[in-house]
């Protein structure tokens, strides 16, 4: 895969990935925890994806600044730790959710 390409296919497991952790915040103030589950399945699912772009960038760089980086490059980079960063704070309120009373969770509101 070109250089290109595996930088926009990273730019979008990692936007998949926040997104689906985005979601399952969402499910699970509204009390689906199923559902928050298995968005959160799919975050990392994302994230595994978005990582082994990364890892495979980090290969074709060898250490030796073979890879430019530019704009796009340091953007897709921010968006995965955006991701995973919000997947690990997502893992601990959907637990905190868990705790509230069932008439605790509130309706999502409109953003």
């Amino acid at each position: 895969m070109d250089l290109e390409n595996t930088i926009m296919e990273l730019l979008v497991h990692a936007g998949s990935a926040r997104s689906h952790a985005m979601m399952a915040l969402q499910q699970a103030r509204r009390g689906d925890f199923a559902a928050a589950e298995q968005a959160m399945v799919e975050s990392r699912q994302a994230v595994s994806h978005a990582h082994g772009m990364q890892t495979e960038l980090i290969g074709m760089d060898e250490g030796c600044g073979k890879i430019p980086v530019n704009l796009i490059t340091v953007h897709a980079q921010d968006h995965l730790m955006n991701a995973m960063v919000i997947q690990d704070l997502a893992i601990d309120m959907i637990e905190l959710y868990r705790r509230l009373p069932s008439a605790a969770a509130q309706p999502v509101a409109a953003a």
